[in-house]
């Protein structure tokens, strides 16, 4: 039997899959999960033999979970499911020990082989994309979130960070010793050089940096000579 563990923080995508998957008899839904932290808790309680991983979830990146699943239990398998094609998050996923990535439109069939696949030890990632990795690790392919980061001076930058730790323009001010107003300065400019209009899609454009600087620091560990295989 494949062990199968489903993350998506949507019930109605949850219960499609797991009705599909329930019709293969060597197919076993042993969980569910809503949430990034659970789904690194369920995988690490039940041991399954594959997770589906939402990309998107309401406490953290599934990117972050899979990591961490990979990390903790390199036997266990995970597809990401996305709803939109992003270089980014597929640079992401890649860099953190995803086995595919597949669209949430996939066609079910198509979904149940994939499993099987991944199962088997097979990668569902197309072999085209790994010049571009390589491309990406070394600094020659930059993604437009990297570029839009190459705009902002170092005084935006921190205060971007600040932004994604949840901070307000006064804990901002009050950490960084300026008036509230040059914040709030700063951050309108901020805004404007990255073309947003609300502080919650700089927060999350901070969390996708975030996660492509912390997949390729990963990879550079892992291609030092001392682990060299």
């Amino acid at each position: 039997m494949i062990r199968i563990l489903l993350v998506d923080d949507h019930e109605v995508v949850l219960r499609g899959i797991s009705s599909m998957l329930a019709t293969e008899d060597d197919f076993e839904v042993v969980g569910e999960a809503g949430t990034a932290d659970e789904a690194i808790r369920q995988a690490a309680k039940l041991r399954p033999n594959v997770v589906i991983m939402d990309v998107r979830l309401p406490d953290k990146s599934g990117i972050e979970a899979c990591r961490q699943i990979r990390a903790d239990q390199p036997e266990t398998r995970v597809l990401m499911l996305t709803s939109h094609a992003d270089d980014d998050a597929l640079f992401a996923s890649i860099m953190a020990g995803a086995d595919g990535y597949v669209l949430k439109q996939i066609r079910g069939g198509d979904l149940v082989g994939s499993i099987r696949k991944i199962d088997a030890g097979e990668s569902l990632l197309d072999p085209s994309l790994t010049s571009r990795i390589m491309r990406r690790l070394r600094g020659e392919d930059k993604s437009d979130d990297e570029k839009l980061l190459e705009m902002l001076t170092g005084q935006e930058r921190k205060i971007l960070a600040l932004i994604a730790d949840g901070k307000t323009n006064r804990q901002i001010a009050e950490e960084i010793f300026l008036a509230e107003k040059t914040v709030k300065n700063y951050v309108s400019s901020m805004l404007s050089k990255l073309g947003m209009a609300r502080r919650s899609e700089a927060a999350a454009f901070a969390a996708r940096i975030e996660a492509v600087d912390a997949a390729r620091e990963s990879s550079n560990i892992e291609q030092t000579p001392e682990n060299w295989p």
